[in-house]
């Protein structure tokens, strides 16, 4: 009797140890009690009934899908293959297993067609600009779906955009075109402003023409830090001011001058005597022309 006994509580410490299990952190596990769900437990050690109980295992840290590239159209026609990246983790294990037959696939695949619809609902530009908008939208769609199965989309987020040789091409073009229009806009802003210095600094020097000789001095201490062979005369500014000025005939001058001399009469003019002024009754007037 006494081994029967022994055999026995052997046997019961063997099928007793049997029912021992041990998650990690990371790790939880949905118990299942005669077909029906016990509860979720873990992690640490902890005890199951044998051959009553059974375990199906779950890992709850994040996890990632990588969604390959899909072929799309856009809101304006354009054919493109974008892929993209998807974070989840699972929150409730209970809801994961008895909810969707593999979650892991039917999270792919609401991801997939819901990547490849939202992107159709937007113009080319904007997907190519406003990754963010896109990516939200898809992660509040996919998450909205799985929350009955408790998972939560941490994060959606498009890795590349492949567009056609065609359109890359056109597009390269347009770019041209904007930065050319910014280069000239940019160029006739600069001239505009110099315009207006410039004004500036000659109302400035005909206040001061002292300060054209300064300029004219540091224009030749600029050009004799260079090794050059140019040769420079300086002219005086008031020799050229003078010399315009002779060369301009002012309007008010008349073209033909006349000059009026006071002569005495005839009878006066042959005598050996000096004229007296006094004597003078009457002057005849001589024109002489001058020309210029």
């Amino acid at each position: 009797m006494g081994a029967i006994a022994s055999t026995i509580l052997v046997a019961l410490l063997i099928l007793g140890s049997m029912g021992i299990k041990l998650d990690r952190e990371y790790q939880r596990g949905v118990i299942y009690r005669l077909g029906r769900v016990k509860g979720v437990m873990g992690p640490g050690m902890y005890w199951i009934m044998p051959l009553v109980d059974q375990k199906v295992q779950l890992d709850v840290r994040t996890k990632t899908v990588s969604i390959e590239p899909q072929e799309t159209v856009t809101a304006d026609s354009v054919t493109i293959k974008v892929n993209a990246v998807l974070y989840y983790r699972i929150l409730n294990g209970e809801k994961a297993i008895n909810r969707v037959e593999d979650y892991q696939m039917a999270v792919y695949q609401v991801a997939l067609t819901t990547l490849r619809n939202v992107v159709g609902q937007n113009m080319l530009d904007d997907v190519l600009q406003n990754r963010d908008k896109i990516n939200l939208k898809v992660q509040e769609i996919v998450d909205e779906i799985t929350e009955p199965w408790g998972i939560e989309i941490e994060r959606v987020e498009m890795k590349d955009v492949e567009i056609p040789l065609g359109m890359q091409r056109a597009m390269a073009k347009e770019a041209e075109a904007l930065r050319e229009k910014r280069a000239r806009l940019i160029k006739a802003a600069a001239e505009q402003e110099a315009s207006i210095k410039l004004s500036e600094a000659s109302r400035k020097i005909m206040e001061n023409p002292a300060a054209l000789e300064l300029r004219r001095l540091q224009m030749l201490t600029e050009i004799g830090t260079e090794n050059n062979t140019t040769t420079i005369v300086m002219l005086p500014s008031d020799l050229i001011t003078l010399a315009k000025n002779w060369s301009v005939l002012p309007p008010d001058r008349p073209t033909d001058q006349t000059a009026v001399v006071p002569i005495a009469p005839p009878s006066q003019a042959n005598s050996a005597e000096p004229l007296n002024p006094a004597t003078i009754t009457e002057a005849e007037p001589i024109r002489l022309e001058l020309t210029p």
